[in-house]
């Protein structure tokens, strides 16, 4: 499945991630999947209110936790630049889906990054 949004589909998620070489490409591009499962996730269940869209976005983070070790593995981490980059697509995601009210520490509160 692709996702059918123009924005999202138009979206380079995490490009700051791909420009820094600190940032292993292999790693980063399972961050853009993780991203890209929850766009298509949002559109395949529809979520109707800001909990619903919350548990989607809190799985999607939990995956991001997992990717935690795969970054040290490949010496780097989610540090605070990876963290905006990815709190920011995660809220890029929310409000393109038409929940622009959703708090952004809200969508990620399951992190452990």
């Amino acid at each position: 499945m692709s996702v059918k949004n123009q924005q999202v589909a138009d979206r380079a998620f995490l490009q700051p991630l791909y420009e820094d070489t600190y940032f292993p490409n292999h790693v980063v591009d399972r961050g853009r999947a993780i991203l890209l499962r929850l766009c298509e996730r949002i559109e395949a269940e529809r979520p109707s209110d800001l909990a619903a869209l919350y548990a989607l976005t809190h799985a999607a983070t939990e995956e991001f936790n997992l990717l935690e070790a795969e970054f040290e593995t490949a010496g780097s981490e989610i540090e605070t630049v990876a963290r905006e980059v990815i709190a920011e697509d995660f809220w890029f995601v929310a409000s393109a889906y038409g929940f622009a009210d959703a708090d952004a520490e809200e969508l990620i509160a399951t992190r452990d990054w």
